[in-house]
């Protein structure tokens, strides 16, 4: 079941990466369309799960039940120090597409 919880944790962490880059790629070429908006209410409504959670992900407390392992990434197929700082990483990305979005559709 270990196996499974992380391989779903991760398809939806390149879903969720994916996302963060496309908004980033969208302010970058001034890209705005439903897509865009799309992706950004996708990254908002994680992070409202991830408050909820108090910065877990749900997935984690499911996985933490087949195993005694606690390293950074034992619930997620991703290099541990990318599991470490993933979301410093893509919060940072998202925050700076949003803000070339903002910056270019009112300057």
């Amino acid at each position: 079941m270990l196996k499974q919880i992380k391989i779903l944790h991760t398809v939806i962490w390149v879903v969720m990466a994916s996302a963060c880059i496309y908004v980033l790629y969208a302010g970058i070429t001034n890209t705005s369309n439903a897509l865009t908006w799309f992706c950004v209410g996708l990254i908002v409504l994680e992070g409202i799960v991830l408050l909820l959670n108090k910065g877990t992900c749900p997935l984690t407390p499911m996985a933490s039940r087949y195993t005694t392992k606690r390293s950074n990434n034992f619930d997620i197929y991703l290099p541990e120090w990318l599991a470490k700082y993933n979301k410093q990483i893509f919060t940072t990305i998202f925050l700076a597409g949003v803000l070339l979005i903002m910056l270019r559709r009112w300057l």
